[in-house]
């Protein structure tokens, strides 16, 4: 199914920020925030599909900028969803963050690679 361990890692990230969602209780803010985290978190994955289809490189650099955009948007959001003190919910969320974190300076990374090409 994943043809980089990348790839996977973006498809793991989104299914465990919806879960996330799902046990967060919903207000009008975070009802908001949460619509948006479920975007970005499911962008970063579907852009770095789009990478990895060889359409050119000039498009490969665009859309591992386009990734690393939208797991900082991952990160701004996750920080934004209150979590009315659940402590299971802040503990899933701190994670969640590192992974982005994480996915964010992958992708920057592969955008220095490409950079000289």
């Amino acid at each position: 199914m994943f043809e980089h361990s990348l790839e996977e890692r973006c498809h793991e990230f989104a299914k465990r920020v919806r879960k996330f969602c799902r046990s967060s209780k919903m207000d009008v803010a975070n009802f908001e925030d949460i619509k948006q985290l479920v975007r970005a978190s499911g962008s970063v994955r579907a852009n770095y599909i789009e990478a990895n289809e060889n359409v050119g490189k000039e498009d490969l650099k665009y859309r591992i900028k386009i990734c690393r955009k939208e797991a900082k948007e991952s990160m701004h959001f996750l920080g934004l969803v209150e979590t009315f003190g659940n402590k299971g919910l802040e503990n899933e969320r701190t994670i969640l963050i590192d992974e982005a974190k994480s996915a964010k300076k992958n992708f920057f990374n592969h955008a220095v690679e490409h950079r000289s090409e």
